[in-house]
């Protein structure tokens, strides 16, 4: 699919701005069929620039129009898509330009579907996707080769799946919602009784489900796990990267996003509009605030009341540096009772 200059400029709402050695008219006729970055960027192809980092690639780019701030034109040798948020007019040209193959085209033969499982319009089902008894797929639902969909899952308009995704009993999932491949929705909780004897913990049956809002993408590999009673919850617009888990009971508010391998323990609820960074670990049975921002590797131990930015986490540092610091943080215990004793003396005389 290819858009002229002039097509990609009133779909982005950007103003176009061509050099003044090129023609105007054959400049906006140019065709776009794709997208790049500054450094490799090629004729035919628009790239963006919405970090100044990357301000001196400008200069020297081979993009046929690049996505600036009007504070940029001047140094754009090329044709400039003018906006304020370049960054968001990179996303929807990518979405322009997206050529991603469809998950699945139509009900493949090998796919297993009960006989009483409700199937909307233009519904695509994978190979050897198996579907049980009772789930409903809405209109244009589309479940990638391998899924696992299990009895009485729900699953709303326009929903797509990836392939070899595992979706437990009794989940729902509501509409536009993206899911990557691998994902597993609604399986046990980590939930166990401590007993005596040779078996030392007695499993919990987790008797909850999960549901899934609106407008919700997960990424790939990614785990959450159903209530032990209650429900576990993700809310309209939440965006989950890879790898991250979420365990039983565990509500995340309205477009909450959440990076990479973070976690969240059981029974937290996460409020909304709340940007979680990669590798964070957030405990269980505590409450976090809406519009809070935790940083990569943060620790969130307790309550969360009021928004902000967290941090916790130890940056890297030259090897030698961390040595000698982690030997100073060793002699803590040692330096505040030899401060709490001069403190005493001091106090005496």
């Amino acid at each position: 699919m290819t858009y002229t200059l002039a097509e990609i400029a009133i779909k982005l709402d950007a103003k176009l701005v061509v050099p003044a050695e090129l023609d105007d008219a054959q400049a906006a006729s140019v065709e776009i069929s794709g997208l790049a970055t500054l450094a490799n960027a090629a004729s035919g192809q628009v790239a963006f620039l919405s970090n100044s980092k990357y301000q001196q690639q400008l200069s020297s780019t081979k993009a046929s129009a690049v996505i600036v701030t009007a504070d940029a034109v001047e140094s754009c040798p090329v044709s400039a898509l003018v906006m304020a948020n370049p960054y968001m007019g990179y996303a929807i040209l990518a979405n322009l330009l997206n050529s991603t193959p469809k998950v699945a085209c139509g009900i493949h033969a090998s796919a297993v579907i009960a006989d009483n499982v409700v199937i909307g319009k233009n519904v695509s089902v994978g190979a050897n996707a198996v579907i049980e008894s009772g789930a409903q797929l809405a209109d244009d639902v589309s479940i990638g080769a391998g899924c696992f969909i299990g009895q009485g899952v729900k699953i709303g308009e326009a929903t797509t799946l990836w392939a070899n995704i595992t979706i437990y009993h009794q989940v729902q999932i509501g509409h536009h919602c993206l899911i990557q491949a691998n994902t597993v929705i609604g399986s046990d909780g980590f939930g166990y009784a401590p007993v005596k004897g040779p078996y030392k913990w007695h499993k919990i049956p987790q008797l909850g489900s999960v549901i899934i809002g609106n407008h919700v993408e997960i990424g790939a590999s990614t785990t959450i796990d159903r209530g032990a009673l209650d429900n576990t919850e993700i809310r309209d617009g939440v965006i989950l990267d890879n790898q991250i888990q979420i365990a039983h009971n565990v509500i995340v508010g309205e477009n909450t996003a959440m990076a990479a391998c973070s976690v969240i323990a059981g029974s937290t609820v996460m409020g909304k509009n709340c940007t979680i960074a990669g590798l964070v670990g957030v405990n269980g049975h505590i409450n976090i605030a809406d519009n809070c921002v935790f940083t990569g590797m943060a620790m969130v131990t307790k309550d969360i009341p009021h928004a902000g930015v967290y941090s916790s986490g130890m940056p890297a540092a030259p090897n030698k540096e961390w040595n000698k610091t982690n030997a100073r943080v060793r002699r803590l215990d040692s330096l505040s009772k030899r401060v709490k004793e001069l403190e005493k003396l001091l106090a005496n005389n």
